[in-house]
């Protein structure tokens, strides 16, 4: 493994433990092996800046410790181990989005992983200054191993229309000798930066250069990564086009953007797993059956097994899994890794206490409305307060924001800087349309959370899983858990419950068996795409003849479109700014400061 650079001269500085120093000891839990094969591949996705884990799980240099031990255990079984990262690495943790420019820390220490195949997120694509960091600095680190099959962009020097990153690549894996054809994919995403371009995955497979790879029957194994659902008419039609050429080849899929542990099977030679969200997983998947007989002669046996876990990112599964402990699992590299980390957050002041929270308040854990959901607080607290000002006061105001703009749970407990970017890591602000008829602005609410389908047949563009939260893409009804069954029941264990922690409970096309780690199961519920908050209305109770209808930049498009659908014919350049100069994340922040000091 190539160990890198700017890690060593940290540690040849400074040693210093594995894992964040406010990380408490891993708990023991009831862990599943690994079950090893012939290839074997370890998987990260939607990392979201989260490099230094939870403060309480394993960093990205536990990771890197991790990923050493487990490439030396491959050599000695005499297989292999690839390491694969599919997207959206930037924006919703401290990390990335506190620096300036964003992601000057993130970006060195995520190159600090040896990876074998890493591709663009759609995060990466949102901004100008994003794309081109991938374009100027990742890619050319990573060299071919970083693939775009259907992303370009303008080169900010020539202003050409380039590929970000090759195509795909060909290699073969240096132990077993397996012959692998690998493709890097986005799914067909709209709201990228005007600098970049995503063709769509079904126009993408038509294209000579792909159906040409395709055809290479010098391949043992298809490796079809991309930040893409594994349950995506994407996905479904690479796997189509690939077996209209190749039957009996194995294809193996790596996805993302959809925030969950998923697997699933295509064929009883293809199968596609997803890894979950912000460090909080790492993706197991092995197969076995590929080749039989070493590097030359290798030949696909007609039912090849594929095996997958989810990893809980922890230090106790990290030396499980590895056959190690705290004093032998970690490296040289991974606790440089972990020192970068450490200074980066030192130098971000990201443990500075905004305030405390006197409760937990939670994304999809309660139901909406309700006193513990983030939304309520949101609507009743938040809202009127950031949104009104002496020179507003005296204008009734209808204040809508959408779900996805809260990525994460606020815990009891102190709210810190790093907290701010984690719960609310993009930079909207507020936009204002006045004296808006109330008898139809009090309507816009219903036709943003019901009638999306409606509004994509207008605007394809403006789906409207957009508006909320990543996981509901996947998660299409509420998941109900007994707590007296798990002992959860007011935070008591009951007696004769098993004395499990609550977690990670994934079914999917492999069954129930997948986690790494036996957890209780967590209640989810499905929240509205968007909430509205009634600010400076009439004391009398009266409903206003107008209202000011102020929404976040992020669902201006969604807006207009029903207004318009409502009779009434608002454009762009109806809208102003509100607020000017404050984004919804700063504005929160100085609630918690001006609100829950009290609590500390």
């Amino acid at each position: 493994m190539t160990l890198r650079l700017g890690a060593w001269i940290y540690f040849l500085s400074v040693t210093v433990l594995a894992s964040q120093p406010s990380a408490p000891s891993p708990l023991p839990a009831p862990l599943r092996e690994l079950i090893w094969g012939q290839l074997n591949f370890l998987h990260t996705t939607d990392t979201h800046g989260w490099h230094a884990g939870h403060l309480q799980d394993a960093d990205w240099g536990d990771y890197v410790s991790f990923t050493q031990r487990m490439r030396e255990k491959a050599d000695e079984k005499g297989v292999d181990l690839l390491l694969i990262d599919t997207g959206d690495r930037i924006e919703g943790n401290g990390l990335y989005d506190a620096s300036e420019p964003k992601g000057i820390y993130t970006t060195e220490i995520f190159k600090e992983q040896d990876l074998d195949v890493i591709c663009s997120g759609n995060h990466e694509l949102y901004k100008q200054n994003s794309s081109e960091n991938e374009y100027l600095k990742t890619v050319p680190y990573f060299r071919s191993t970083y693939l775009a099959s259907n992303l370009d962009i303008y080169d900010p020097g020539t202003g050409e229309r380039v590929p970000l990153a090759p195509r795909y690549r060909k290699f073969t894996t240096k132990n077993q000798g397996i012959r692998v054809l690998a493709f890097g994919f986005l799914y067909d995403f709209t709201g990228n930066w005007n600098n970049t371009v995503v063709q769509p995955v079904e126009q993408t497979i038509e294209e000579t250069w792909f159906k040409e790879a395709i055809r290479d029957r010098e391949v043992d194994l298809f490796l079809v990564t991309g930040h893409v659902a594994v349950r995506s008419k994407e996905y479904a039609a690479i796997f189509k086009a690939i077996r209209e050429v190749q039957w009996d080849t194995p294809i193996q899929f790596f996805g993302g953007h959809t925030h969950i542990r998923d697997y699933t099977k295509y064929d009883s030679k293809s199968y596609a797993l997803e890894s979950g969200r912000y460090l909080e997983t790492v993706g197991f998947m092995s197969i076995d059956g590929i080749g039989a007989d070493g590097k030359r002669e290798l030949v696909t046996l007609s039912s090849p097994t594929f095996e997958r876990r989810y990893i809980d990112n922890n230090l106790f599964s990290f030396h499980h899994h590895t056959g190690l402990n705290s004093t032998t699992f970690p490296t040289d590299h991974g606790k440089s890794v972990s020192r970068m980390i450490f200074d980066a957050r030192k130098e971000l002041k990201l443990d500075s206490v905004f305030g405390c929270a006197p409760i937990d308040l939670w994304t999809n854990r309660v139901p909406y409305p309700n006193e513990q959901s983030i939304f309520t607080w949101l609507k009743n607290e938040v809202l009127p307060n950031v949104t009104t000002d002496s020179s507003t006061t005296d204008r009734a105001k209808l204040v809508i924001i959408n779900t996805g703009a809260m990525r994460f749970d606020i815990f009891k407990g102190p709210f810190t800087r790093d907290t701010t970017f984690i719960v609310s890591p993009f930079t909207s602000g507020f936009r204002r349309i006045k004296d808006v008829p109330y008898k139809f602005a009090s309507k816009l609410l219903s036709i943003l959370n019901h009638e999306g389908q409606i509004l994509e047949e207008i605007a394809p563009e403006l789906s409207s899983w957009r508006l909320t939260t990543p996981e509901q893409t996947a998660i299409l009804k509420d998941v109900l858990v007994d707590e007296y069954k798990y002992g959860q029941h007011h935070g008591q264990a009951l007696l004769g419950t098993p004395n499990l922690t609550p977690g990670y409970t994934t079914t999917d096309d492999g069954g129930d068996e997948g986690d790494d780690t036996l957890h209780s199961p967590i209640t989810f519920y499905r929240v509205p795409n968007c909430i509205e908050s009634e600010v400076d209305f009439p004391n009398s109770g009266r409903d206003p003849e107008t209202v000011d209808l102020v929404f976040l930049e992020f669902v201006q498009a969604w807006v207009l479109i029903a207004l318009n659908l409502l009779g009434l014919e608002y454009k762009i350049a109806d809208t102003e700014v509100f607020m000017e100069g404050q984004d919804f994340t700063t504005m929160m922040a100085h609630w918690v400061e001006e609100n829950w000091k009290a609590y500390c």
